[in-house]
């Protein structure tokens, strides 16, 4: 899965934010943008954090099919999962909240298939977080090569038949409301190690860029970020709740991380051992077709709740400007 840049054969990596249903639809509009310019289906590697692995995972099932993108809109507009199943955790003694959205995922997007059903695809991680080790866990598929699921400490395992919707559902179990996910020895079976608990992806890194780096196993010429995540917000008066704090806190940290993943991207591409970058943030005004789009958009939720009508068409609108406006300005050879 290719493009053609002055008659060469180029390779594209799209890493895709965490964020809830906000980034999920977020997400959609930079799929519609990419699939109107011709490339969406040309590309090679997706890379997915939390609410960019329901939306990156779920085209992945139907790659290359155009009607996707219609029916992932009508989930995204029609589906409200965060309540219904942290009740169903709750009032189940024999499942979990986080099985309980594994289940969901399940019955509404997935079904029972696994990882190798994604062969014919790009090759897709789903990544999350290790909470013994604070690695990232990821599960990856597709491209025609071998289904895995792993980390560079732990180890890495063959997984062809663990389940998309569980893949999922441990890299967008957000805590505090999702509890890990735990994935036993019987699918993950690594030395001294009973079972991991997975969390959301985002914890570890929500812009999930570390795929687009790894030159040696992954080896791309063109990389595009996504990034739908919570905006850092400004407080000329902090609070001094001791709760807040540690939310704040916690907030700073993402914040750094998220800089530190761009930088890595530009730096690495300019010492010629990473592909060329384009990213874009979700509160960016640049190439917004109607004026405080970015504002808007920024100030949605991001719960698993399913969006109005006006928050999907904003979310759609502004992605595919974004995404439009930074390869205009960055990587114009590529439309």
């Amino acid at each position: 899965m290719t493009v053609k840049v002055d008659g060469q054969e180029k390779r594209i990596g799209l890493s895709l934010s965490g964020g809830g249903f906000r980034a999920a639809g977020f997400h959609l509009g930079v799929f519609r943008k990419l699939q109107e310019l011709g490339i969406l289906w040309k590309i090679d590697l997706l890379t997915c954090v939390s609410g960019g692995s329901i939306a990156g995972a779920y085209i992945a099932t139907r790659w290359g099919d155009d009607s996707v993108l219609d029916d992932l809109e009508e989930y995204l507009a029609t589906k409200s999962i965060d309540i219904e199943t942290t009740l169903g955790g709750i009032f189940n003694p024999f499942e979990s909240r986080t099985d309980a959205l594994a289940s969901s995922y399940e019955d509404d997007l997935f079904g029972s298939k696994v990882l190798d059903e994604l062969k014919d695809g790009p090759r897709i991680y789903l990544n999350a977080t290790n909470l013994a080790t604070g690695n990232m866990f990821f599960f990856v598929a597709g491209g025609g090569d071998k289904s895995e699921m792993g980390e560079h400490e732990l180890g890495v395992v063959d997984a062809p038949n663990f389940q998309i919707s569980k893949a999922v559902a441990a890299s967008s179990a957000f805590p505090p409301v999702y509890p890990p996910l735990k994935v036993k020895k019987k699918h993950y079976d690594v030395p001294n190690v009973e079972y991991v608990g997975l969390t959301d992806g985002g914890v570890y890194d929500n812009l999930g860029v570390n795929p687009l780096l790894r030159a040696t196993r992954n080896k791309l010429d063109y990389s595009i970020t996504s990034d739908a995540g919570k905006p850092f917000e400004l407080d000329e008066t902090p609070t001094g709740s001791s709760v807040a704090v540690l939310k704040e806190s916690i907030n700073i940290m993402m914040e750094q991380v998220r800089g530190q993943q761009f930088q890595r991207l530009f730096w690495q591409h300019n010492a010629k051992a990473g592909p060329k970058p384009v990213w874009f943030s979700i509160d960016s005004n640049e190439g917004e077709i109607e004026e405080d789009d970015s504002a808007f958009a920024s100030s949605i939720s991001t719960r698993l709740k399913k969006l109005n009508k006006h928050e999907m068409a904003v979310l759609i609108r502004h992605g595919g400007a974004l995404t439009e406006a930074r390869l205009k300005k960055y990587s114009p050879e590529l439309i």
